[in-house]
């Protein structure tokens, strides 16, 4: 069952000067930076607030590191903007194979590694009226990988 919003996913050119913004005019804190290689990323997690189920939601910036990375084409597409919205979950293998059997495309055969170690899959947008969809089991320990 799908339990918050995770997160809402932006895709920006300078990581750097787009956490700049969202510090100075919003006050959010940088809660988690990594570079993910196999997404082609380099990224800003900005906890926004606790929820209700024990996790956060968050804003992730997202800066391609390689062209042929799937932000880096959505980028040359679109331009800077929201890329995705991740919604959290207790078990994205359930939840994604019952979405799934609703006839909407899941893009992993396996959930994969996300940001600050937890497990996630993506939703076709055009089966999500338009909207890249994100499903997200939290690491057990978030701060571990912080």
């Amino acid at each position: 069952m799908l339990t918050r919003i995770d997160h809402i996913g932006i895709a920006c050119r300078d990581l750097d000067a787009t956490v700049a913004f969202y510090t100075t005019t919003y006050g959010f804190e940088v809660f988690h930076t990594e570079v993910n290689e196999e997404q082609g990323v380099r990224e800003a997690m900005l906890k926004i607030n606790e929820t209700s189920d024990g996790g956060a939601s968050y804003l992730q910036l997202l800066e391609p590191i390689r062209e042929d990375s799937t932000v880096a084409k959505w980028l040359a597409k679109n331009g800077e903007g929201v890329h995705h919205i991740a919604f959290g979950t207790a078990d994205v293998d359930a939840d994604s194979a019952a979405i799934k059997d609703k006839g909407v495309r899941v893009l992993y055969d396996e959930p994969r590694r996300g940001s600050m170690g937890s497990r996630i899959t993506f939703l076709h947008p055009k089966d999500c009226h338009g909207v890249l969809t994100e499903l997200v089991t939290s690491a057990a320990d978030p701060d571990a990988e912080h």
